[in-house]
């Protein structure tokens, strides 16, 4: 089970940092990722954080705004928003998927949480 927290409602270029805490099993060798979805929009791929070795993998347009992290120990996974744009605005998911690969397809990721919601207004 995925839990997602730390949406809300920020002005534009200000920033949020949500977390994806995970419980109920351990998530070792999962890679872990971050998708949203806009207002009459598919879900879409945003960041990936392998959960053994830290690599990282970003969308296009969220590179050099948003930094994805992980503590094992916790178990969770942050995602670290700057810079928000109105654009931004989404519910955000955490998903999971085992093994340590870097994917964006959505349908790859086995686990998902509820979503938290962005809003970042102009």
């Amino acid at each position: 089970q995925l839990v997602e927290s730390g949406g809300g409602l920020v002005q534009a270029g200000g920033s949020l940092k949500l977390s994806c805490t995970a419980s109920g099993r351990d998530f070792s060798g999962y890679t872990i990722a971050w998708f949203r979805q806009g207002p009459g929009k598919e879900r879409e791929f945003v960041s990936s954080i392998l959960w053994r070795w830290t690599n990282t993998h970003y969308a296009e347009f969220v590179k050099g705004r948003f930094t994805i992290s992980r503590d094992n120990d916790k178990k969770t996974a942050y995602l670290q928003m700057n810079t928000l744009k109105p654009e931004d605005t989404a519910v955000y998911y955490c998903a999971a998927k085992i093994g340590d690969d870097q994917v964006t397809v959505r349908t790859a990721y086995t686990y998902w949480g509820q979503g938290t919601q962005v809003t970042v207004s102009s």
